[in-house]
């Protein structure tokens, strides 16, 4: 099988990998609202303001939406896979591959996950997520 690509870090998104890196699930809040914001952005799409530090979650969450995806359209994934979206604890979402000791038709909307660090060979620690 030819290798997963990789993520690519920028000046946006380094902080939110290198807490993976650490272990740790870390998403912006921004300073002037006190949202929270993921996927990153340059600036708050609540208020505007641009002072959006990264701060841990708790990396719990339930499952919103999944899709089963039994034809991978880029080299590096084993089908069949579960990505999902995930409302965490903390107010916004997350996305990734739902992992572990469960059957693609076994995810369910609603399903109780924890984040987990799975090593990426070539780059590190990604987040995904296992059932709670």
């Amino acid at each position: 099988m030819d290798p997963r690509p990789l993520p690519r870090p920028n000046a946006l998104t380094s902080p939110y990998w290198e807490a993976c890196q650490r272990g740790e699930l870390a998403v912006q809040r921004c300073r002037a609202c006190g949202r929270r914001v993921h996927l990153p952005e340059p600036a708050c799409p609540h208020c505007g303001a641009t002072d959006l530090p990264y701060e841990p979650v708790s990396g719990r969450g339930t499952v919103h939406t999944f899709s089963v995806v039994y034809r991978a359209f880029l080299p590096g994934f084993a089908t069949p896979y579960v990505l999902a979206w995930v409302d965490l604890e903390e107010g916004v979402r997350a996305f990734g591959d739902i992992v572990g000791d469960i059957a693609p038709e076994e995810v369910r909307v609603g399903m109780p996950v924890r984040v987990c660090f799975d090593e990426l060979p070539g780059f590190g620690r990604i987040p995904n997520w296992r059932p709670a």
